[in-house]
């Protein structure tokens, strides 16, 4: 059977975010364990439009204490850095984590999944697995490596990783302070999430769910409910894999999306998996393997 996410120790985690808003998703996990926070980017996308003051009071409600990378970077600094193949800008960032792994002697870290939805997220992950893997081996210990959906329904956890899977069924209370929070802190996606449960809504997160349907895993279901949002699962990483799906020969969403907003003028390039994304892995990947000599 799966465990629970509230047998966590507090003082011993870490949870690591792409960019700012993802953290509500995990709202009840957040609230019971009370991990340190990092995140990577303010969450301002290609619109410039930070969303780390919410973040931040959002964070301090709850008493959760946040690291030294907190919204360091934007959206765009990001994008410029995969699109530069600017490497050494991420493998510096995961040396950072895997310090902060070291000193604080964390045994678990949770962080964004790899969905092909946003290459932040994704980029994100990446740095993680890296960090815990320096980590793991610079100690001799092992430091346990979870992640989330972030776009995907909340209790999304392929038959791989049930076994190991974390889960949180929350109360009525908890619940409620969850939603409460969203629609506090986030309106907008708020908004957008409920238009798009309901299948109303236009824009990214609907087009990725409609990208989406024709997988048969669970991913994208149409019309739910809030009441999806009561389950929490954290999916434990095994082997640093990530769950995108470019890695079984698929385009991912975010290539599939660039490519329109490209056409019609709004993007001026497009990141693909294979030419940007997939040597990033590749140079953190050898960046480990560098660290045993």
């Amino acid at each position: 059977m799966c465990r629970k996410a509230s047998a966590f120790p507090s003082r011993r985690l870490i949870s690591c975010g792409g960019c700012a808003t993802p953290e509500v998703r995990i709202h009840g996990w957040l609230e019971t364990a009370q991990p340190l926070v990092f995140i990577l980017t303010d969450g301002s996308g290609r619109s410039g439009q930070s969303r780390l003051d919410a973040t931040a009071r959002y964070l301090r409600r709850l008493r959760i204490k946040t690291g030294s990378v907190f919204g360091r970077f934007t959206d765009l600094e990001m994008y410029r850095a995969i699109l530069g193949h600017e490497f050494a800008f991420f493998i510096a960032l995961a040396d950072e984590l895997a310090g902060v792994f070291v000193s604080e002697n964390i045994e678990r870290v949770v962080g964004d999944s790899s969905e092909g939805y946003n290459t932040t997220h994704d980029i994100c992950r990446l740095v993680i697995n890296t960090a815990v893997e320096l980590s793991n081996r610079r100690t001799g210990r092992r430091t346990t490596n979870y992640d989330f959906p972030v776009v995907n329904r909340p209790n999304h956890c392929p038959e791989i990783q049930r076994a190991g899977a974390l889960w949180l069924n929350l109360d009525e209370k908890l619940f409620e302070r969850k939603l409460a929070a969203a629609r506090e802190f986030y309106p907008e996606l708020f908004a957008e999430v409920e238009a798009t449960l309901n299948g109303d809504a236009k824009g990214p997160l609907a087009d990725y769910l409609r990208f989406k349907s024709g997988d048969d895993d669970g991913t994208a279901s149409p019309r739910l409910s809030l009441d999806v949002f009561r389950v929490e699962c954290l999916r434990p990483v095994s082997n640093h894999r990530s769950n995108n799906g470019a890695q079984a020969g698929e385009t991912p969403f975010y290539e599939w999306h660039s490519e329109r907003q490209v056409a019609s003028g709004v993007y001026e390039h497009v990141i693909r998996y294979r030419e940007h994304i997939l040597p990033l892995a590749e140079a953190l990947r050898e960046h480990v393997e560098r660290s045993l000599c």
